[in-house]
């Protein structure tokens, strides 16, 4: 019965266009009798696999082992659920966070599984790798269409901003409104220095919309703008469009992660030439507007 979202209340699942989105109210995708009987009464045709427990440095470092079952677990019972329920598409979500720490920039579809991930979230990284790995060999021996996308930074309204979980971007919005709301610095953990790679969920909701209809490789496809900005540099712009007047703090004291992983989204731009990524500065801003304005029914 049409488009199946797992992951469908959070920040990429929330904006795709589906028919049925599952959040964890609806079944424990960790266990397996719950997730055949959630797809058995529903039978997508089609589904878009975004469900996964995900966090930030610090929680990817303290707590490797519930990411590595947890996501092995959610992994391993969805595509089989779609296997056994005969779901004809699978665009599963990956993460940069896959890559291998030592290895020459930028990133390609190529280079997933040719080195080490970084230590501070490698448990993650290789039940994410797994997940490519179950998608081919499911592709190949039951000629099934499976595959996968690779999304840089995700960031935009309905994000986890939970200050321990949430990734970077959410994060750094939900601590600045804190800190304009009690008067306090603005400490953002590490130099700043390190750079990443941002993208709009609106975007991504359109790209993995056209890879359910159109891409049908084995190999996963990145989407990213291939566009660099600091850590710092996204503070600042929290700063500008939340208003704050205080002090903006960089603790040098605490973990940055990994420095870089710029990415190279050649293969993207061949299908897709003239997509138009929305700007980091009108995605920050749209963000913070958000967070503002829906603080207390925001996940934090």
């Amino acid at each position: 019965m049409g488009i199946m979202v797992t992951g469908g209340s959070g920040l990429v699942g929330s904006t795709i266009n589906a028919d049925i989105k599952l959040s964890s109210k609806d079944a424990d995708l960790r266990n397996w009798n719950e997730t055949i009987s959630i797809f058995e009464k529903y039978k997508p045709d089609e589904v878009i696999h975004c469900a996964g427990k995900v966090g930030g440095v610090g929680s990817n470092m303290n707590y490797k082992g519930e990411f590595f079952y947890d996501n092995i677990m959610i992994n391993t019972n969805v595509l089989e659920a779609c296997r056994i329920t005969g779901v004809k598409k699978v665009v599963s979500f990956l993460s940069t966070c896959i890559f291998p720490d030592d290895i020459e920039y930028p990133l390609t579809e190529k280079k997933i599984h040719i080195g080490e991930p970084h230590n501070s979230n490698y448990a993650y990284a290789y039940a994410k790798r797994m997940l490519d790995i179950q998608s081919r060999a499911y592709k190949e021996q039951y000629g099934v269409n499976y595959t996968c996308v690779i999304p840089t930074n995700i960031y935009g309204p309905d994000d986890n901003f939970n200050l321990e979980n949430g990734h970077v971007l959410p994060a750094l919005i939900h601590k600045c409104y804190l800190a304009k709301k009690n008067n306090t610095d603005f400490v953002v953990w590490g130099s700043g220095k390190p750079l990443r790679e941002f993208i709009y969920s609106e975007d991504i909701a359109k790209l993995t919309e056209w890879a359910l209809d159109n891409y049908d490789e084995s190999e996963p496809i990145i989407f990213s703008t291939s566009d660099e900005i600091s850590i710092g540099n996204v503070a600042e712009m929290v700063v500008y469009y939340m208003g704050f007047k205080g002090k903006l703090i960089l603790d040098d004291e605490k973990p940055d992660g990994q420095f870089r992983k710029p990415s190279d989204n050649s293969k993207l731009k061949s299908y897709l030439p003239d997509f138009e990524f929305t700007p980091i500065d009108k995605g920050i801003e749209k963000s913070v507007n958000w967070f503002v304005e829906n603080y207390e029914e925001a996940r934090k």
